[in-house]
Formats: structure tokens, sequence, C-alpha cells
């Protein structure tokens, strides 16, 4: 079986070394469950390793699913993320849970397909069109994850960048107050993205008005001075967006 094919498969963990446990040859102690899937072999000729999260105490075996690999850019040992069912673990979450071993190398985690990584944080905009407001999202390169078209809702990402769109309808529960435009009034989203000249253009080329064009900004962080290429543009509501990208730091004196 190819490694990506465990993904969502629902295995049982040998666990040889158990939280709490010294590493044989590193020293190092497992702060969580460490094993492998019998009868399997890895790209390093041994059985497939496995991380087991959400249980906190050390085990002899565990039976979960598993909801992530992560895979080495640098090496050729895969290890699965294996779960109790129904638990959840963000990229981030994975990332701190296993350092204490794979700082020591370069990887990715892969997930399946429809995952979604969620944010701790994912405004949800009210909007008058929802058409209207995924045409204009769209130009800026957001795609969606996934919409209700009998609700008129759509969740939508850019990257790591998150939003749910909900069209505004006469009995709204989450209504707390009259809307009028512009929307948001008072609050403005800074959207971090790679090719800002690119997202630019295509609201120019489209005839979306640009609140403020393209200037670099340098702010200061302690001694030192983060830069930013920006511009400024209001949604079809007049939610206010303020597209950013990096341009590095440099010391206070330059």
């Amino acid at each position: 079986m190819n490694n990506i094919e465990y993904l969502n498969k629902v295995l049982e963990i040998k666990v040889d070394r158990p939280m709490g446990s010294k590493h044989p040859k590193h020293g190092f102690i497992y702060p969580i469950n460490y094993g492998y899937v019998p009868n399997t072999i890895s790209g390093d000729s041994e059985e497939l390793d496995a991380y087991v999260l959400g249980v906190y105490e050390p085990l002899d075996t565990f039976t979960g699913k598993c909801i992530a690999i992560i895979h080495r850019t640098n090496d050729n040992d895969d290890k699965l993320i294996i779960v109790p069912e129904n638990k959840i673990f963000t990229n981030d979450e994975i990332n701190v849970l296993t350092d204490f071993q794979e700082q020591y190398f370069e990887s990715i985690i892969l997930r399946p397909s429809n995952y979604i990584n969620w944010n701790k944080i994912i405004p949800e905009l009210s909007v008058t069109n929802l058409e209207d407001s995924l045409k204009f999202y769209k130009m800026a390169g957001f795609k969606v994850e996934y919409d209700r078209p009998e609700d008129k809702f759509a969740f939508i990402s850019l990257d790591n960048i998150q939003f749910m769109l909900q069209e505004l309808s006469d009995n709204d529960k989450w209504d707390v107050g009259e809307l009028k435009y512009p929307f948001g009034n008072g609050i403005n989203f800074q959207l971090e993205v790679d090719d800002l000249d690119e997202i630019y253009n295509n609201f120019k080329e489209n005839n979306y008005a640009i609140a403020f064009d393209i200037e670099e900004n340098w702010y200061r962080y302690d001694d030192k001075m983060l830069g930013n290429k920006e511009f400024l543009i209001q949604d079809p509501d007049g939610y206010l967006l303020r597209f950013t990208q990096d341009l590095g730091e440099k010391t206070e004196q330059n």
C-alpha cells in the first residue's frame, strides 16, 4: 500500500516507545506514544512508524484513525499521525507535538484531499448578494472550499486566509443591529499574499475601485523595521481589505 492510502484508515499500532520512555540511541524522552504498523514496510525498509496523538498515558497498542502523514523531504521515512476517532488536530498542533523528533528533518504534512486546516478565528461576513461577493473574492484568488446553496452560504480560502460568507435574510439570528453600507465600518482585514501585483491588476482590469493605491510602508518593531507593500480595497458590501506582501525587515537606522 502506498503510504498516502493510509489516510482516513483505522489502523492498529504497536507502541514500542511509549510516552515517557527514552530513545535507545539518542536519549531523549518521548512525550507522546510512538510505534509502528505491524506487517508493513516503509521507505527505510523498516515497519511504518506512527505517532499517537490524543491519548496521554503510556500504551502498548492503540487502534485509531490516520488523519495525516508527516512526509520527510530529506529522508525516506514517513510517519503516520494516529488519533482517536472524531479527534481533530491542526497542522500546527501536529508540528508542536512531534517537534521533539521532527525538528531534525525537513517535512511536509499530507492530508486527505478534502481536508481543511481550520484557522482558530474565521470571520463570517454578512453580504447582500453572495454571487457578487464570490465574484469579487475569486478575483483575489480565493476558492470555495464548500458551500450550502440552500442557505446562500460559502466558505472560502486563500492559502491560510479564511472567510465565511452568508447572504443576509429577513430572519437572520446573527444580526444584532441594522446594517448600513459600508459594512464592517471601523475594522479592516489584513490579508498577506505572495503576489500582490497580480491581485491588484486583476481588480484594476475588472474595474474595481481601489481605495488606496499600492505603496510601501515600514513599521517599527522594537529596533527593527518591518516592510509591507500594500493596497486597500472595499468588497461589494464595503468591507475594507488591506492586501499586503512582506518586504522583509531592516534596521531602524536604515
